[in-house]
């Protein structure tokens, strides 16, 4: 049997449920309550029940979601800026991602521990970035043959050591050397 599609105001209550649970959560952490979350997004929580019957199923859809408007990033980010600066906009996305990410930890813990999620979601941040990358040596920017997925883990370990809020100018600075070893021979800037 197939799931019928959301009416347009069922998906928008959803939207405004994960928007406002991925920024309760990165604040919150699992102190979060979900009661607050369906307040500040405008619905009972009887909606957010009927959305997400679970703080874990609303944590991995917040997860799914942001994970979702990152990689989508990458294409936005391309049509609107040069490739290496749609480069280095998305790694400070991610970066932010991540960061936001930490406050959901726990509740993550099981979502990511799955292997094939691991899997699937690793290969969208790999797709992302292959697509920044491809752009970037096809303009002469970016060195081709860059990695996408040396890239990706570069920026986990970013975000690893400068991820947390009070060291954004260090991850700033990291990613400014990230950038500095992808670019193409010759350009300085």
């Amino acid at each position: 049997m197939t799931e019928r599609p959301l009416r347009a105001d069922a998906r928008g209550n959803q939207e405004r449920l994960l928007s406002v649970a991925a920024v309760a959560f990165a604040r919150d952490g699992t102190q979060t309550s979900l009661k607050a979350v369906a307040k500040e997004a405008g619905v009972g929580v009887g909606t957010l029940y009927r959305h997400f019957p679970t703080r874990e199923a609303l944590v991995e859809a917040v997860y799914e979601h942001e994970v979702t408007v990152l990689c989508d990033a990458a294409a936005e980010l391309l049509r609107a800026l040069g490739p290496a600066d749609a480069l280095r906009g998305w790694m400070e996305r991610f970066v932010d991602f991540m960061a936001a990410k930490h406050g959901m930890a726990d509740l993550l813990r099981p979502v990511l521990l799955s292997e094939a999620d691991r899997l699937h979601t690793r290969a969208r941040l790999r797709a992302a970035i292959a697509t920044l990358l491809d752009a970037g040596a096809a303009a002469g920017v970016i060195r081709p043959g860059v990695d996408a997925n040396d890239v990706l883990m570069a920026l986990g370990g970013v975000t690893m050591i400068a991820g947390e809020e009070g060291q954004r100018a260090l991850a700033t600075r990291l990613i400014d050397l990230l950038l500095h070893g992808v670019r193409a021979p010759g350009l300085t800037s």
